[in-house]
């Protein structure tokens, strides 16, 4: 049965005598469903501020920096607030770099620079930009911001992503830290780049770069990867390279069947665990959290458009599909689904499905959930992260608005798209 766990201050019934209403924040969902439609992302900026606030008290003792991860949740006004609250950016692409640009004009300088396919337009861009740190992830790599560097006459300081080969308890799209996955360099290599970096007029070796997985919740394995940075750090100290930073990565995984773990006190676990292995070492530690920070602060809501019976087989048919959310097709990811309106109507197992034409187009499958009605609510919780950024126009399918609840104030930062948009660069 899908009891919502609240999510103070986001999600939260507001109880009544006969139902109970979701709201988010002071904000009734089934207000902004009626305003803007649906399907609908809507974020608590609350939220967001709090699971900020829980990260920089976990890791006080220890000098650091989040810096946010940009592909989790991309949004201008997301960012922005994620901007005042002190944080930087970790980016992929040169097309993030841009949005981290029209945060503010001194966004850019809290960048690092991440991704083992940059290409030379990109380092340009980086290296105009003035951004803190190039995560580098090969020789090839290294040759090339060497190159590109030298033309400009740019100094570019620069971390090695080392693949530490430790195991991560993650879906196996989202593990990184083994020799078989395509990230970083193998530790053992990456003595002699920093090398070949000393080499280089205009780069400058500043730390040392890792990063695991995501959506991990056993912390042990950031501390064997931290282990064995850490004793790379020493290794490249004693050589002579200045290195000041150590950029751990994210990965912090979230629990999305009930969302009920007190966030605080995860933290600071995940804190002690990252953080036990650089003590003395006198580093500045790099943070790249997104999805423990934006998850649990968006849900996406839908409407129930038919309820079919085939056999014993029950299925929800809603107005949200695959293209608004893939992470259950993709991920096999159990999303809690809650009604915005709960009733004590009994229960009953079914599929939640969407309208595209392809089998892989659920977010549950025999899942208990309270007895709907067609043109119910339904709200599809920890939808905050790798939800609207993953969304596509399949089946030409319009995305879906957003909108950032702050108390009782609720603005559109993202309208919906239509379908007329879809075909105006097209001939």
């Amino acid at each position: 049965m899908s009891e919502l766990h609240q999510r103070p201050p986001g999600f939260l019934y507001n109880s009544g005598r006969k139902t109970r209403e979701l709201l988010c924040e002071r904000v009734p969902l089934a207000q902004l469903a009626k305003r803007f439609g649906t399907p609908l992302y809507v974020y608590s900026a609350g939220m967001v501020r709090e699971r900020v606030k829980a990260f920089q008290q976990a890791f006080a003792a220890q000098d650091h920096a989040i810096c946010y991860s940009v592909k989790a949740n991309s949004n201008l006004s997301i960012l922005k607030l994620l901007a005042s609250l002190g944080c930087g950016f970790d980016v992929v692409s040169g097309g993030e770099l841009q949005r981290v640009a029209r945060v503010g004009r001194s966004a850019t300088k809290t960048v690092v620079f991440s991704g083992v396919g940059k290409t030379v337009a990109e380092m340009e861009a980086a290296l105009k930009a003035g951004i803190l740190l190039f995560n580098l992830e090969s020789a090839s790599e290294l040759d090339s911001i060497a190159r590109t560097a030298g033309r400009l006459k740019k100094n570019a300081r620069v971390a090695m992503r080392v693949n530490p080969d430790v195991p991560a308890d993650t879906h196996p799209y989202i593990s990184t830290g083994l020799h078989k996955h395509k990230f970083g360099v193998p530790i053992g290599q990456a003595r002699e780049l920093y090398e070949k970096i000393a080499t280089a007029k205009y780069l400058q070796a500043a730390g040392v770069s890792v990063h695991i997985g995501s959506q991990i919740r056993d912390f042990s394995s950031f501390n064997a990867a931290m282990e064995r940075v850490a004793e790379l750090v020493r290794q490249l100290r004693q050589a002579g390279h200045d290195i000041r930073y150590v950029d751990a990565g994210g990965g912090m995984g979230i629990n999305y069947r009930d969302g009920s773990d007190d966030f605080a006190s995860l933290a600071a676990e995940y804190a002690a665990a990252v953080t036990g292995p650089l003590r003395g070492l006198g580093l500045q530690l790099l943070l790249e959290p997104g999805r423990a920070i934006v998850g649990p602060a968006g849900v996406l809501l839908t409407r129930v458009v038919y309820r079919k019976t085939n056999g014993d087989k029950k299925f929800v048919i809603v107005d949200a599909a695959m293209n608004d959310l893939i992470r259950p097709s993709l991920y096999q990811a159990q999303h809690q689904i809650v009604p915005v309106s709960s009733t004590s109507a009994g229960a009953e197992t079914v599929d939640v499905v969407g309208p595209i034409c392809e089998s892989g187009d659920f977010f549950a499958r025999d899942r208990q959930l309270p007895v709907t009605a067609e043109g119910d609510l339904l709200a599809i919780l920890d939808a905050g992260a790798y939800g609207m950024v993953l969304a596509s126009n399949y089946n030409t399918r319009p995305r879906p608005a957003e909108i950032l609840v702050s108390g009782k104030s609720a603005k559109v930062i993202r309208k919906r798209e239509t379908t007329t948009d879809l075909m105006r660069g097209e001939r």
